[in-house]
């Protein structure tokens, strides 16, 4: 039998087609999660520490104030001339809700110029980002 198939000239082969498929789609899933992880981490941000917490809603739109006084936006810097017109937008998908993420040790008056900044946009209420209490809290 083994004569036959060497004369015959038939081998086995194997088809890399399937593999690649399956390849791909991996690489694609680890793409789409690695990204949607890292929307709100992005920052290095010091965040106040509050006794109680509340998970956010995806399509809120985050305003972050980093220790050096710079606005982000969905975690890309903007300016606060720009934050308005890029928040008018995205307060109607989040029923004008913002959440605003400001480093404990940061600017206050950069802080409170967003603040304004949202009100004017069209912002009803504000979402304050803080940090998970920790074991042995008050």
């Amino acid at each position: 039998m083994r004569r036959r198939l060497r004369e015959s000239g038939e081998g086995v082969t194997f088809d890399f087609a399937p593999m690649v498929d399956i390849v791909l789609l991996l690489l694609i899933f680890f793409f789409l999660t690695s990204s949607l992880g890292a929307r709100q981490n992005a920052l290095p941000l010091d965040l106040p520490r509050a006794s109680t917490t509340v998970q956010e809603t995806p399509a809120l739109p985050i305003v972050s104030v980093d220790r050096a006084g710079k606005v982000y936006l969905n975690g890309r810097e903007t300016t606060l001339t720009k934050l308005g017109g890029q928040l008018r937008p995205l307060l109607a998908a989040s029923g004008g809700v913002v959440g605003l993420r400001g480093d404990e040790r940061g600017n206050y008056g950069t802080v409170v110029q967003v603040m304004d900044v949202v009100k004017r946009a069209g912002g009803e209420r504000l979402a304050l980002g803080t940090r998970a209490p920790t074991g042995g809290g008050r």
